[in-house]
C-alpha cells in the first residue's frame, strides 16, 4: 500500500448548534496527533508463570492534537474565545483523501502561542487536549 500526501489537511471548528456545522478555521502548516496512549494494569501474582510480570490494558487517553498555523488575528478570534472557554468543543480533522476521512474530537484548547518574528510570517502554535474517544469516519 502506498503512502499518502498530507497536503490539504484541515481543522474545522463546530458551532455547537444542532445539527452542528463545522467551519475551517486555521491555515495549517503542520498538524500532529491525536497522541493516543493506553495505561496498563499490573495483574502480577504469586502464581505468574516463571516470575514474569503480567499486565492487562487499562484506560485510554486520546492525548493532544498540536498544530501550527499562519496566524491572522482577525480570522482566529474564535480560537481566543475557545481558549477562554472551559467546556470542550467539537473539532474535526479532515484528511485530504478522496473520501474526506474525518476525525471528530471533543477538545479543550489548552495552548495558544502566537509569534511575530521580524523576518518571517506571523504564526501560532495550538494545543488541543482531547476529551473522550476520537471518532473516525
Amino acid at each position: 500500500m502506498a503512502g499518502q500526501d498530507g497536503f490539504g489537511v484541515q481543522l474545522r471548528r463546530g458551532d455547537g448548534a444542532t445539527p452542528e456545522v463545522f467551519t475551517s478555521i486555521a491555515d495549517i502548516t503542520n498538524l500532529g496527533g491525536p497522541s493516543m496512549t493506553r495505561n496498563t494494569i499490573d495483574v502480577t501474582s504469586h502464581g505468574s508463570p516463571d516470575g514474569w510480570m503480567e499486565h492487562i490494558g487499562g484506560l485510554k487517553d486520546a492525548g493532544e492534537v498540536s498544530l501550527d498555523v499562519n496566524y491572522q488575528p482577525r480570522y482566529h478570534d474564535a480560537l481566543v474565545a475557545d481558549f477562554d472557554d472551559t467546556a470542550p468543543r467539537n473539532y474535526q480533522i479532515v484528511f485530504p483523501d478522496p473520501e474526506q476521512t474525518t476525525w471528530t474530537i471533543k477538545s479543550i484548547l489548552t495552548g495558544f502561542e502566537p509569534e511575530w518574528p521580524h523576518d518571517d510570517k506571523a504564526a501560532a502554535s495550538l494545543t488541543l487536549k482531547v476529551s473522550g474517544k476520537p471518532v473516525l469516519s
